[in-house]
């Protein structure tokens, strides 16, 4: 009979932070506790360079919590990565030390790493395709963050990936002011998402694609919104698929909103409603460049992704 390892993973971005405890056995997780929080970490990061104080306290309290679970759970080994927000920043030590006080009181030496693009996008993959079928490759994986978004081509491996620094809360901050955001703030996001696409899908082959896998946040908010839930229920959206034309509505009608409209949403996180229009953004630009590139035009989600990569990379 095979080992059971409990094992944890834990992922800070520049929205939301998330935690993943598991048991894993011959190379599979079965999940033990799984929760996301919005701490807004790459708060004002786009325009100051750095993470503000106020910021890293909220991620401090989240992460306290999420310590106390490590410890109530018996997780054995934890690792904790910080993606798009901390790449850039100035303070970004202070921020690391804050990791370090916290999980290492139950983890002796764990502490957050900043992680590559690269890694970032190759873990993402492995999370989102662990589940599906080989008949449905090569897969192109997108993984919409705050402040990036992942573009990965791959079958049975990563064929090529690229880091756009194209996220939600990134495009928000910087296009979209107003509420709801006016034409020209949507014409100016836009540009700035095909300006930064035209770069990516030059190093990604995503026309050797046969199946569009989405991850995260305004992902899973998406395909809740599309099959009309009234509350989020993680178990049907995993693996729910959404018709590019219902896609497309769901978006248009996001960006249209004011942010009060987009809380009262049932699905709706209360920290992804002011984000969400950028987020559709980008999401609109990907599916018609996908339906013109590789005659995709129906997006599969996946509530799998970094989370579950990162668990899998440390029971290797």
């Amino acid at each position: 009979m095979a080992s059971v390892t409990r094992l944890a993973g834990i992922d800070c971005g520049t929205n939301s932070i998330r935690l993943l405890i598991a048991d894993a056995s011959d190379g599979r997780l079965t999940d033990v506790h799984r929760e996301t929080r919005i701490v807004r970490l790459g708060q004002g990061v786009d325009a100051t360079g750095q993470f503000a104080p106020e910021a890293i306290e909220r991620t401090r309290v989240a992460l306290a919590d999420y310590a106390g679970l490590l410890r109530v759970h018996s997780v054995e080994r934890a690792r904790m990565v910080a993606t798009s927000a901390a790449r850039d920043v100035a303070n970004r030590d202070e921020f690391f030390a804050m990791t370090a006080d916290v999980l290492g009181a139950v983890l002796p030496g764990t502490v957050a790493e900043v992680i590559t693009g690269a890694e970032e996008a190759s873990l993402s993959f492995r999370g989102a395709v662990g589940e599906l079928s080989g008949a449905a490759a090569p897969f192109v994986v997108v993984d919409l963050g705050g402040g990036s978004t992942e573009i990965v081509v791959g079958g049975d491996a990563v064929v090529a990936s690229y880091s756009a620094d194209i996220g939600c809360v990134r495009l928000t901050e910087r296009c979209l002011h107003s509420d709801p955001p006016t034409s020209d703030e949507v014409a100016a996001a836009r540009a700035v998402v095909r300006e930064r696409l035209d770069v990516a899908l030059r190093v990604v082959p995503v026309e050797r694609a046969r199946t569009w896998v989405g991850v995260a946040g305004t992902m899973t908010t998406l395909s809740a919104l599309a099959h009309n839930m009234a509350t989020y229920d993680s178990a049907a959206i995993h693996l729910s698929r959404v018709p590019g034309g219902d896609l497309l509505a769901v978006c248009e009608r996001l960006i249209g909103m004011t942010r009060a409209q987009r809380a009262a949403l049932g699905p709706m996180h209360e920290g992804r409603a002011d984000v969400i229009a950028g987020g559709a953004i980008v999401v609109e630009e990907l599916a018609r460049e996908l339906r013109d590139r590789a005659g995709i035009d129906e997006l599969t989600v996946s509530e799998h992704d970094i989370l579950d990569g990162i668990v899998l990379s440390i029971c290797d």
